[in-house]
């Protein structure tokens, strides 16, 4: 074992049932990361747990093989319909709730069990049906989950495992109340297992899990060490009429692959997009208000590579395993600490190395001491070189020109609504156009 990221456990030592085995081999992993290697001997034994870890070190593939474990070894109750859910899985957005059923289905292909993933936005119908051919694994979001069980489509008498992924997130986006309702609805803590994993360990989570777990046993992983070791941090101070001409020289100089750019706003979003597009970019801005269907097309280009630069507000920040991320992007940096963690947290997953580029722009420098303070240590910073900035930029404008087929994906989108989750935090002030 070479990758530094590993621990020395394996996943054969660990007394698993030959069916998440298989899965877990066919996924290619034999070592575990720091989180598996210390929350799945609590939670195999039955145990609850809650686990804190940076993103992208294993969290979802921990949760799964010990729910797998856990249902496998404990069979249903008798006289269970097949519409009583054995088993939750809450998560706060949508896109990781698709990701959470995509490795789901890989971990547990040899189990036996059944899968459904249900989310807001999309596939109403078809997600109910699945719902009611009946299912053992549960995936979902709040609102959705709360949706189909207040017509019970779905119960929730014979729950044996719950899981509550990214629970900080949880309070950021405003779903608590909805949480609370599902777990008050679920079988009491002793008569269930349950596992809460986040990036964060907040007080306000820990009254979560005292509260609705039974007695669960802590881990972090590595708490003072917020960023990830094998992310390159640098900033840059550009002037606001230097941040685009920046942006598409250092995107230039790096042969963009598969790169995320992460703004504060849907509007900025869009207007980086209609920018780069017009400069021989393929690039697709990724925020709140962009419908279901088109964000998961989007995510699976990304994750595909055939769409090189995903520009997104917080909305993309967390929860989404992309591998092989190259570079990030901060074009405004966020006025949340803790998101320049989440979102630099895109590259250098799971042991790879990957680069974070900020602008400390005038308008958001001002989030800097903060950040600075979160992670412990002074971001390393680097003057422009003239030779850094792009020339000869085409405007938008100039791509839309009549006589000239627009380019999919500009504008046109209402604004983000105040308060909406998913839509990004917003500036203080203005936002920046860019020239």
């Amino acid at each position: 074992m070479n990758e530094p990221h590993l621990h020395a456990s394996t996943f054969e030592s660990l007394g698993l049932t030959a069916p998440v085995l298989a899965g877990i081999r066919d996924a290619g992993f034999a070592h575990c990361t720091p989180i598996q290697a210390q929350t799945l001997p609590i939670a195999l034994s039955g145990r609850d747990v809650a686990g804190q870890a940076q993103t992208g070190t294993g969290k979802t593939a921990a949760f799964l093989v010990a729910l797998y474990h856990a249902l496998l070894t404990h069979p249903a109750p008798a006289g269970r319909a097949p519409t009583s859910i054995r088993a939750l899985i809450v998560a706060p957005t949508r896109e990781l709730a698709v990701q959470i059923h995509h490795d789901a289905e890989a971990l547990g292909r040899h189990t036996g069990l059944r899968h459904a993933v249900v989310y807001g936005g999309i596939d109403y119908e078809k997600q109910r049906r699945a719902l009611e051919e009946g299912i053992d694994v549960l995936i979902g979001t709040p609102g959705r989950l709360i949706d189909y069980y207040k017509q019970h489509v779905f119960d929730m008498k014979h729950v044996q495992t719950l899981v509550l992924d990214e629970a900080d997130r949880m309070f950021d986006l405003g779903f608590i109340a909805d949480i609370r309702y599902l777990l008050r609805r679920l079988p009491p803590p002793q008569r269930r297992q349950s596992m809460l994993f986040s990036a964060t360990l907040s007080y306000r989570v820990l009254e979560l899990a005292y509260e609705h777990m039974n007695n669960p046993e802590l881990v972090r992983i590595e708490p003072d060490k917020k960023t990830v070791d094998r992310v390159r941090q640098i900033m840059y101070y550009p002037a606001m009429e230097e941040k685009v001409p920046l942006l598409v020289g250092l995107l230039r100089q790096s042969e963009a692959r598969r790169t995320m750019i992460f703004v504060n706003t849907k509007r900025m979003a869009e207007r980086l997009e209609a920018v780069l597009r017009a400069n021989d970019f393929h690039a697709q801005a990724l925020s709140g208000d962009v419908p279901q269907a088109k964000r998961l097309r989007f995510l699976r280009e990304f994750h595909n590579g055939d769409l090189a630069v995903l520009i997104a507000t917080d909305v993309a920040s967390r929860g989404l395993h992309i591998p092989d991320v190259s570079h990030v992007f901060n074009f405004d940096l966020p006025q949340d600490a803790a998101d320049y963690v989440h979102r630099i947290g895109r590259t250098a997953r799971a042991g790879a190395e990957g680069d974070a580029i900020s602008f400390a722009c005038e308008e958001f420098a001002v989030s800097l001491p903060d950040i600075e303070h979160y992670i412990g240590h002074k971001i390393p910073s680097a003057p422009i070189a003239a030779g850094m900035l792009a020339t000869g930029l085409t405007a938008p404008e100039a791509a839309h020109r009549p006589g000239r087929p627009p380019r999919r994906g500009g504008g046109g989108r209402r604004p983000d609504r105040a308060g909406r989750p998913g839509s990004g935090h917003r500036p203080r002030g203005k936002p920046h156009r860019p020239g």
